[in-house]
């Protein structure tokens, strides 16, 4: 909004004027003030939600098939849940303000996936968290294939948004399959960069089609909401984690936002992909903000309203900027969660009731171990940066 503003008031102010205001034009400014401003919405609004979460009682009770489990997270009863609502509310209110609301239709999807998934959330945990002041009988959240079906549906259309915004590109590479290693163009020398003609795309890209750019859209974006999910079940972990990968994705947001980047590294150009810096930086502000508030021992959780809004969110973003083959390693914490639960429940069934795992998610078979929960959750995130920098290291690598 203010971007609009200012560029739509450019010639009724006075030079002197313009010339401070003029900096909310430029998106490297909007991208670091929306992660400033998101970080202390939630650090100045933190104790009056958590103090409201609280008084309409609902707190957490983490109940594990495992008693060993239970008895280690005895300490968490009763924590308020649904500081989600927080975080969502921060991104929003951040990219309302600093991203180009009007014109970019990039934002526009960005608000839509935040909203859809945070309302996924929020009705799940509402469900859960209030069943027992209903009455007898009532459902204790959604059944799993509804929620997957909402997250499905959700994504999907995202997907389809998002492939006709990339397909109306003048670069085809928006809709290109970026695989690691792989050049999007033939190498130029440096003065050709400058030349729109040097937009050569290398023979061995793939273009996608509508029905595949659905298929691995939909796919990413629903897979990584529910990865993040699984992943928020000790103190900070989700919420540290997130925002390592979200400063990581602001990177490539900025790499694919410009001409002579993408073309001197070699990887997709995606026009009006400059607004997505500050969508990235507003999720990597608000994630920092409630890590103050859920490190161990947490005051709040991020419940499903949360967790399933920033995966599907972070998934958008890098669909977006064809980078959905660097986000399985920016991202690998959360995929590796994902996974311990699809190896766990397949080789349980498999065979007749023996485990792989002492329990799934992995961060509970590394606690269950002799970890600390703190240790658990600080090598997560040292993993994740390491596994960010790999990723950003792999672009110069083609």
């Amino acid at each position: 909004m203010l971007y609009y503003l200012t560029t739509a008031f450019e010639g009724w102010l006075g030079d002197s004027v313009y010339w401070v205001i003029q900096i909310f034009t430029q998106f490297h400014f909007r991208a670091f003030a929306a992660l400033i401003f998101s970080f202390l919405f939630v650090i100045l609004l933190g104790p009056h939600t958590i103090a409201r979460l609280r008084a309409l009682k609902v707190g957490d009770n983490p109940e594990f098939y495992n008693s060993d489990l239970n008895t280690l997270n005895q300490g968490k009863k009763d924590t308020p849940t649904m500081g989600g609502l927080l975080i969502c509310a921060a991104i929003l209110v951040s990219v309302l303000l600093f991203a180009d609301v009007v014109h970019s239709r990039y934002v526009h999807i960005s608000i839509f996936t935040l909203l859809w998934f945070a309302g996924v959330g929020l009705f799940d945990d509402w469900l859960k968290l209030t069943a027992s002041r209903r009455a007898t009988g009532t459902r204790e959240g959604l059944i799993m294939w509804e929620k997957l079906l909402f997250q499905l549906g959700g994504a999907l259309m995202v997907a389809f948004f998002l492939y006709g915004i990339s397909a109306s590109e003048t670069d085809p590479s928006a809709i290109s399959l970026n695989l690691p290693f792989q050049r999007t163009y033939e190498p130029q020398k440096l003065e050709v960069i400058k030349s729109a003609a040097s937009f050569v795309l290398n023979s061995s890209v793939v273009l996608l089609p509508l029905w595949v750019f659905l298929i691995l859209g939909t796919l990413f974006i629903a897979g990584t909401s529910n990865a993040v999910n699984i992943a928020d079940g000790m103190d900070g972990l989700a919420a540290g984690t997130m925002s390592i990968a979200s400063i990581v994705v602001m990177v490539l947001c900025f790499i694919a936002s410009s001409r002579d980047l993408t073309l001197l590294l070699l990887v997709p150009y995606v026009p009006g992909s400059a607004e997505l810096i500050v969508v990235s930086g507003a999720m990597a502000g608000s994630c920092l903000g409630f890590l103050w508030f859920n490190c161990n021992p947490a005051r709040v959780f991020m419940g499903d309203t949360g967790s399933l809004a920033l995966g599907g969110l972070l998934a958008f973003v890098a669909v977006a900027i064809r980078q959905e083959a660097l986000l399985i390693l920016i991202a690998g914490i959360f995929y590796i969660e994902l996974a311990s639960i699809v190896l766990q429940i397949s080789y349980f069934k498999l065979s007749h009731g023996k485990r792989i795992f002492r329990c799934a998610p992995i961060h509970h078979h590394f606690h269950l171990g002799g970890w600390s929960e703190s240790q658990v959750v600080v090598r997560f995130w040292l993993v994740t940066a390491i596994l960010g920098a790999i990723a950003l290291a792999s672009i110069k690598v083609r």
